[in-house]
């Protein structure tokens, strides 16, 4: 059994705050350290008022359950402290000891170190290990990387086959303009001080058996559900403005409460411009990335609206056009918030995390379909590119596929009104060659279902999905409709309506359907002396064909290909 540090024990001496360092090192004047000490005091005993007033809304247990595997670990490494008399206090850091405490499985240790650095430990684990017969690796060390938010070398190896990270307990001083500390050996209390937020400050003691709560406030914020930094939020934004996108980040996946006083220091002006300046987009495109890849993106994308961060995060090329509206941050949200909610109804399952992650983006970024910026006075390039490649630095691919499903959920709401309606339907037929004009109306529909499929290929249902919010200029989840359905129910009927459709005309993985001939039969066969522009219009013309005919045989193809040739020639 594990009992919670009793943090009323605590005696803090007026110097040991870390906010004296930090100040210091910040401004270069003792009383600044001095005066955020009681700052901290002060904010201390109003937060434990603020927290008595909220009632409890999380469930949060009053021990560490450990599991089998984390049990042998933990003994490996008391066994190794033992074995070479080090005098080591082990303690395992943030996310771990807070999941554990929520209940919740956690497979990412990470081990703080009082008085070792992690190298050193790592290789009397891996010494150990080799004395005691078992089979190990020498620790793997990850240097120190600023720019990634790496600001400590750790090291890392398997232990009863789970990665375990080692680093020392440390203390951080920020120089202006810089979020990259400098770097020193601290107490247990000066690095839980230094975290980001209080319910990530928590420590695991592996020694006392015990969960730490150095700063008295961690235990408390989370039965809270409540997301504050340690220290003065200001002054810890301004240190690391990373810190603003990660505290939104939290707030949204535990769906808790972002504090007053850390809303009010995120939307500073000073904050926001730091944001915009110190961070690197590597890093602010991780956080975003992660939130939309996470169980409540719409929550995270509203605050980063609410905090006046979006079109920071998401910065647009200065000369686009159209210009963005006022209010154009929440219409992207909005039609966010529309797709997530059409996701839940039809199935969280039916898109794997590519395709979910891709259909946040695409639907967040749907108003902006149609903004364009110059590049180099000739050529016209969308924003969403420019979102992707400049203010996030995600993958390329990202971009591609984002426009891509803009683009076919254009064409889906085209296709709709032909799949939708038991009349022929003539509308969009003028991008169909004449003679499949006439075809029957099930042809037309594989026709113009099936290109747009074997475009998209596995996001059709991506598209399709997209398509549905189109059919609406404002998404309004909570307006109805005359009959009585919500705006959410008509989206998720139409979609599945049309999604039944597709499958009925056998068109569900039809980009994997070759073409009966191939280029090199085309030329052959109309005896074109060269490839070129003529070879690829008559693939497109054989793709169609063979859309409208899903039985015929390679030979019924090339029979197709000489009449339809003979036909054209007569025409001209």
């Amino acid at each position: 059994m594990v009992t919670l540090f009793n943090s009323r024990l605590l005696w803090f001496p007026p110097l040991a705050f870390p906010g004296f360092s930090r100040i210091r090192g910040r401004r270069g004047k003792l009383g600044l350290g001095l005066k955020l000490g009681h700052e901290c005091c002060r904010r201390r005993m109003a937060y434990s008022a603020s927290v008595k007033a909220c009632s409890s809304s999380v469930k949060v247990r009053d021990h560490v359950e450990l599991s089998e595997k984390e049990r042998k670990i933990f003994d490996v490494l008391l066994n190794v402290v033992k074995h070479f008399n080090l005098q080591t206090q082990l303690r395992v850091a943030g996310g771990w000891v807070r999941d554990k405490l929520l209940g919740r499985d956690c497979y990412d240790i990470d081990l703080a170190l009082d008085n070792m650095l992690g190298k050193e430990f790592g290789d009397k684990v891996y010494e150990y290990l080799v004395e005691s017969g078992e089979e190990s690796k020498e620790p793997h060390i990850i240097k120190s990387n600023p720019d990634q938010s790496k600001h400590l070398e750790t090291a890392k190896m398997r232990i009863c086959d789970t990665e375990i990270d080692f680093v020392n307990l440390r203390s951080e001083t920020y120089v202006e303009n810089s979020r990259i500390p400098t770097m020193k050996f601290g107490t247990a209390v000066e690095d839980a001080y230094r975290r980001d937020l209080t319910i990530n400050s928590l420590f695991y003691n592996i020694n006392t058996n015990s969960v730490e709560d150095l700063t008295g406030r961690g235990i408390a914020d989370l039965k809270a559900g409540m997301i504050v930094t340690p220290l003065p939020p200001k002054a810890t934004f301004l240190d690391d403005p990373l810190r603003v996108l990660r505290a939104i980040r939290f707030g949204a996946r535990f769906e808790f409460v972002l504090h007053d006083d850390l809303k009010k220091a995120a939307s500073n002006e000073e904050v926001k411009a730091a944001l915009a300046e110190k961070i690197s987009r590597e890093r602010i495109g991780h956080e975003v990335d992660l939130m939309v890849s996470g169980n409540q993106p719409v929550t995270a994308m509203t605050y980063i609206c609410d905090l006046q961060l979006f079109w920071i995060v998401f910065s647009l090329p200065i000369n686009h056009e159209p210009v963005v509206k006022e209010d154009f941050d929440r219409l992207c949200i909005a039609f966010m918030n529309a797709a997530w909610n059409v996701l839940q109804q039809i199935g969280y399952s039916t898109f794997n995390d590519d395709q979910r992650r891709l259909l946040l983006y695409a639907s967040l970024f749907l108003p902006l379909r149609e903004s364009n910026y110059m590049v180099k006075k000739s050529k016209k390039v969308p924003v969403v590119n420019n979102i992707f490649h400049n203010s996030l630095k995600l993958k390329a691919s990202y971009a591609d596929m984002v426009i891509s499903l803009h683009t076919a959920a254009e064409r889906f709401t085209g296709l709709i009104p032909l799949l939708t309606s038991n009349e022929d339907f003539q509308d969009g037929t003028s991008a169909l060659d004449e003679e499949f004009i006439t075809a029957p109306l099930a042809s037309r529909r594989r026709i113009f279902a099936g290109l747009i499929l074997r475009d998209i290929k596995e996001y059709w249902r991506a598209a399709l999905l997209i398509s549905t919010l189109l059919r609406c200029t404002v998404p309004d989840c909570t307006r109805s409709s005359i009959d009585g359905y919500s705006e959410v129910d008509q989206r998720v009927a139409l979609y599945r309506r049309i999604e039944e459709s597709i499958v009925e005309l056998g068109l569900e993985n039809v980009w994997e359907v070759k073409p009966l001939v191939d280029g090199k039969a085309i030329m052959e066969v109309l005896r074109f002396k060269t490839g070129g522009p003529q070879v690829r219009e008559w693939q497109g013309r054989v793709v169609k064909w063979q859309l409208a005919h899903p039985s015929a045989t390679h030979e019924e193809c090339l029979e197709w290909l000489q009449q339809s040739n003979a036909k054209r020639a007569k025409l001209n």
